[in-house]
């Protein structure tokens, strides 16, 4: 069928326009999978996320030298993919790295205090996801 150059250009212009409306709906519709963990510039956090879970949950026990040695495993993944990982995005590099700074400092205290090591490990929590667009 042959359309006039007008005809098709409102249909294409129809089809971008219900595409854009839609585009914000589809990374709700796969929430908790991983086509939502890949949205960050920096690539898929879902692995240091899930150190950063383990550690939480290992702060809220009370188990705060669990919560250190967990987090060093944070600490040697992180850096072990700074190469890859840094060159994509190095402002959300940076923005995490400092966060990943606070946790590991508030784990490292002498005497670690349990409310300073759930605030930072939250304020991680939360930049990464913002990096990874959830918030």
């Amino acid at each position: 069928m042959h359309l006039p150059p007008s005809a098709r250009a409102r249909i294409f212009a129809s089809i971008l326009s219900a595409a854009i409306v839609a585009a914000p709906v589809v990374p709700m519709l796969f929430a908790g999978t991983s086509a939502v963990a890949a949205t960050s510039k920096l690539g898929d956090l879902s692995a240091f996320r899930k150190i950063v879970e383990d550690t939480a949950s290992l702060v809220d026990k009370g188990d705060l030298a669990g919560a250190k040695t967990r987090i060093k495993d944070l600490e040697l993944a992180w850096d072990d993919a700074e190469a890859g990982l840094k060159p994509r995005a190095a402002t959300d590099w940076h923005a995490v790295d400092k966060a990943i700074d606070a946790a590991l400092e508030a784990l490292r205290a002498g005497k670690p205090d349990a409310s300073t090591c759930k605030q930072s490990i939250a304020a991680l929590l939360a930049v990464m996801d913002k990096m990874a667009g959830k918030t």
